[in-house]
Formats: structure tokens, C-alpha cells, sequence
């Protein structure tokens, strides 16, 4: 059956998902995910091993997954993040799918995760397929003006192309852009990961494939969150870091 929502929220069981009575068991399985990342153990085996013990649903694996890192991917990834005021004069690379869709959540009151790298990241999944949804004018809005209030030296917003829907999305972000007078470009490409990945400008992003790899990056979706906290309120917040 086709995703018909028009809003970024949560999931009709969220709310026992990720009860405050789920946390104890959440915050334990990142734990013990990150631990077994730090030495070695293949991803797919300790991700049941570690939802098999706290009994985890499926979107409680994901979550766990999304929030737990080994230690040696903790301390690269503090290495190179960035804070704000170095991005000034700089080239900015934005993953837009992975930072508007943050966003996006945000505003509907779905479900965000602190993971323990400190990033932002939400339950969002596409599989190839995006929807633009009543919040994504808004959140677009809000990630031209965080970026403009950045002042880098040039700023592209990158759209994974085989992705449907890539292509009115980057619009939007052009058309808002220039109704702001803001420089931001906005553009389709295919292998978006691949492209951060090797980049030397400062990179937006919170996948943790992309974060292992790249070079500078920046902790996008949370500032954008953060710096509009007052309209974002209330959050829905899980703090497993």
C-alpha cells in the first residue's frame, strides 16, 4: 500500500516505541551496539544479538542503529566536526535529503534521536522514494536562512537523483533561495554520498557512512533545530547519546 501522509510525524506506534518506559532498554542497546562496533563484530549480527536481549521492535533496532557508534568512529568524527563560525568563507556541501527531512520532522513532532556522536537524526526512510510533505516549504526556509547566517563562500544543496521527487525538491530550494536573495544552489546528482564523501569543502550530513569518510563536516540538522527551538517546541527528543 502507497505512503498517502502529508506530514513528516510520527508512526502510529511511536508513542509505545519510544515511550519514556522504552528508554532504559534503548539507551542499553546503544550501549551495547557501540561496544560491539569498537571491537569488530559484524553490524547485521549485533544489531539482533543486541535487539534479541532488550526485546526490541523493529523501529527501535533502527533507532539503536542509527544512534550507536564505535569508539574510534567518536573520536574521528569529533576531530573534524566544525563549529559554526568556521564555516565562514568556506564551500559548504549539504546533504539535502538527510538534513531537510531532520527538519521536516521536526516541524510534524515525529520522533528525533541524539545519537551518541551528538548528531540529529530522525526515523525517516525512503527506499528510493520521497514525498514532499505540508512541512518541506518551511523546513526548506529554515535551512537557507541557518546556512546564509553561516556565511560561507559558495553553499550547494545536493538532491539524490534516483530518488523521485529529487527534482521539484531542489526547485523548491532554488525558489526559495532567490526569493531570500540568498547564493545557496541547489542540485540533482547521482551518488550524493559518494560526491560528500571525497569533497574537501565542509560537509553537511548526519550518515554515519558519509561522517566516517568525508572531510570537515557540520552538524546541520541539529543547529537548524536548535536555532529555531521556540517554533519547533514541543520535541519529541530521545536523548541515547
Amino acid at each position: 500500500m502507497s505512503d498517502s501522509r502529508r506530514h513528516r510525524g510520527p508512526h502510529p506506534n511511536d508513542a509505545e516505541l519510544f515511550s519514556e518506559q522504552a528508554l532504559p532498554s534503548l539507551m542499553a542497546a546503544v550501549s551495547d551496539l557501540s561496544w560491539l562496533r569498537t571491537r569488530g563484530y559484524s553490524d547485521g549480527s549485533s544489531v539482533k544479538l543486541v535487539g534479541d536481549r532488550y526485546r526490541l521492535r523493529g523501529r527501535q533496532r533502527t533507532a539503536a542503529r542509527r544512534c550507536a557508534c564505535s569508539d574510534s568512529a567518536l573520536g574521528n568524527r569529533a576531530l573534524r566536526q566544525c563549529a559554526p563560525k568556521m564555516v565562514n568563507a568556506r564551500h559548504l556541501l549539504v546533504d539535502g535529503l538527510n538534513v531537510i527531512t531532520t527538519i521536516e520532522v521536526a516541524l510534524a513532532r515525529g520522533v528525533l534521536l541524539l545519537g551518541r556522536d551528538s548528531c540529529l537524526r530522525d526515523m525517516a526512510s525512503f527506499h528510493g522514494s520521497y514525498r514532499l510533505v505540508h512541512e518541506t516549504a518551511r523546513a526548506v526556509e529554515i535551512l537557507v536562512d541557518v546556512i546564509d547566517s553561516l556565511q560561507p563562500s559558495e553553499a550547494t544543496i545536493y538532491i539524490d537523483r534516483p530518488v523521485s521527487n529529487s527534482g521539484r525538491l531542489a526547485e523548491i530550494v532554488r525558489t526559495t533561495a532567490s526569493d531570500k536573495g540568498s547564493c545557496i544552489q541547489a542540485t540533482t546528482a547521482d551518488r550524493v554520498d559518494e560526491l560528500l564523501k571525497a569533497s574537501n569543502a565542509v560537509v553537511a550530513s548526519a550518515d554515519s557512512a558519509i561522517l566516517d569518510e568525508c572531510g570537515d563536516w557540520l552538524n546541520l540538522a541539529r543547529m537548524s533545530v536548535e536555532r529555531h527551538h521556540s517554533e519547533l517546541e514541543p520535541l519529541w527528543l530521545l536523548d541515547l547519546s
